[in-house]
């Protein structure tokens, strides 16, 4: 008869193997293909194909792409969860729908609704046309479609840590003469700092990484419109396998990045505690 204990034992050493065997085909084994199919002809092919100009203007875009995005949903997550947190007004739980809204549309719906909107024969485009704005097929439609989707990320990151950090010190604050941005600052920054540090990670990498909406606005043009993914694309289905691996490598090493600093948030968040 089996003894307590060593069923125990059992049941954790095939957890664990479960565990271990789930992370090595789906994590290990694809990261390896991606380093392994980067490097196929060689380092010196590697870096030859992330030199190509094309690669260059991908990085480019994107990086601009983030550095837009990324403050402009920093400054609304905080506006965003600062009203839901501390006010009652109405509309409130629309309010918090439209920030889960991205959450919930595929990216690639996000994209046609720009392209419905911004579009020759959209609600905007043929006065956008007739100003002589371009937004669709443009870096403009890029940007506002990476903004779309990563929006809720820092709200959302930001929101529970101020509801549970309420608002007893910056009643306090008040009372003390302490008003506007120095109430912020001093009292309210500090105690929402790791919730504001980990939703930019988060944006940081579904910003970097977008696809789907972004494929849809972009066009296409190589040089001028594609990031890193799409790039990425392109060179795979004009079966420039080596290259379309080696400017994947980029955002593997970015997701990595990415992974580590939302490890030391973690750490410190619970060092805090």
């Amino acid at each position: 008869m089996t003894r307590p204990r060593e069923t125990f034992r059992l049941s954790r050493w095939l957890v664990r193997l479960t565990a271990l065997t789930f992370l090595g085909v789906f994590v290990a084994l694809p990261l390896w293909a991606v380093f392994s199919e980067a490097f196929s002809k060689g380092v010196a092919a590697y870096f030859e194909a992330l030199a190509r100009p094309e690669t260059a203007a991908a990085i480019k875009l994107t990086l601009t792409t983030v550095a837009i995005a990324l403050p402009f949903n920093t400054i609304f997550g905080l506006a965003a969860a600062w009203l839901i947190a501390k006010y009652r007004f109405p509309g409130k739980g629309l309010l918090i729908t439209l920030v889960d809204l991205p959450f919930s549309v595929s990216p690639v719906v996000a994209g046609l609704m720009f392209v419905l909107l911004f579009g020759a024969r959209g609600v905007l485009g043929p006065w956008l046309e007739e100003h002589g704005w371009h937004i669709l097929f443009a870096k403009p439609a890029i940007i506002l479609a990476t903004t779309f989707v990563t929006f809720p990320f820092v709200a959302r990151e930001v929101l529970p840590v101020m509801q549970e950090a309420g608002s007893d010190e910056e009643e306090a604050a008040l009372t003390l003469g302490i008003t506007g941005w120095r109430l912020f600052f001093r009292v309210t920054l500090p105690k929402i700092k790791w919730g504001v540090l980990y939703g930019v990670v988060l944006c940081n990498a579904r910003a970097m990484g977008e696809f789907g909406a972004v494929s849809v606005v972009s066009g296409h043009i190589r040089g001028e419109t594609t990031t890193l993914p799409l790039e990425v694309e392109m060179r795979y289905n004009e079966y420039d396998l080596s290259g379309a691996f080696a400017v994947a490598s980029l955002l593997v090493a970015l997701a990595v990045v990415t992974l580590i600093a939302k490890r030391l948030l973690t750490s410190r968040v619970q060092q805090e505690q």
